[in-house]
């Protein structure tokens, strides 16, 4: 074990001497994903809580379509199948996305965790205490002015539990990366398991970073739900 930490130490937390690799790359599709996934969620429960069908319907069958089919076969959709397609081929800019399988494993996971962080969103925005929206309308509250102040802040602290879940569930998805060729931990992982024929500590080494990565993700959830959902907590106020 000592060896193959001694010889691949480098590829497994950053780079291979060419390219990024390992943990760098595992935690880039990570934040990447949650980042830009989230954010567009933000906008998608909104639609998804609104009573007009025509915006509700379009953004319930992505969420439908994405959380009701494996992420495994979503990336093999963007990774094997868009760059056959006649429209990907003739369009320069498609044509060189789709060729990367580092764009296309960002593409699927951002999708993917944008539908489940969409339905979080919105559950979390049903669940806003409705005496706190009639008092904010009371005061002559706008629309924009009622979300951005009172629903938004209320749901995401509502939320945040169920979301530090589903962080958690994409770092875990950031596995399956190596499918399209993407040097993310796992990947490295096998390679060295091919050069060194020892599954167990290649393996194990992965898994042990894994297991770091949640340490730190869980513990900064950990202090965020203390900060922002400490009144919801009845022992709180006994101190």
């Amino acid at each position: 074990m000592i060896e193959i930490i001694q010889e691949y130490w480098k590829s497994l937390l950053w780079t291979d001497g060419y390219r990024f690799t390992g943990v760098a790359i595992t935690l880039w599709l990570l934040i990447g994903s949650v980042l830009m996934g989230g954010f567009l969620a933000l906008f998608l429960a909104i639609g998804r809580v609104s009573s007009n069908k025509f915006i509700s319907l379009p953004i319930w069958f992505f969420t439908y379509v994405f959380r009701g089919t494996p992420l495994y076969v979503q990336l093999l959709v963007f990774y094997s199948g868009m760059y056959t397609l006649e429209i990907v081929k003739g369009n320069e800019f498609l044509n060189a996305f789709f060729r990367s399988g580092l764009n296309c494993a960002m593409l699927a996971f951002t999708l993917n965790t944008c539908a489940y962080t969409t339905e979080i969103f919105a559950g979390a925005i049903r669940s806003v205490p409705a005496g706190e929206i009639e008092a904010a309308r009371a005061y002559g509250f706008s629309r924009i002015k009622l979300y951005r102040c009172i629903i938004l802040p209320a749901a995401l602290r509502i939320s945040l539990p169920a979301y530090s879940n589903e962080v958690i569930l994409m770092l875990h998805s950031t596995a399956l990366a190596f499918t399209a060729t993407v040097p993310d931990l796992l990947k490295i992982a096998r390679d060295i398991n091919s050069a060194t024929y020892q599954p167990f500590t290649a393996f194990g080494i992965a898994a042990v970073l894994y297991l770091i990565i949640s340490y730190g993700l869980i513990s900064l959830f950990r202090k965020a739900e203390k900060r922002w959902l400490r009144h919801m907590n009845p022992s709180s106020s006994v101190h």
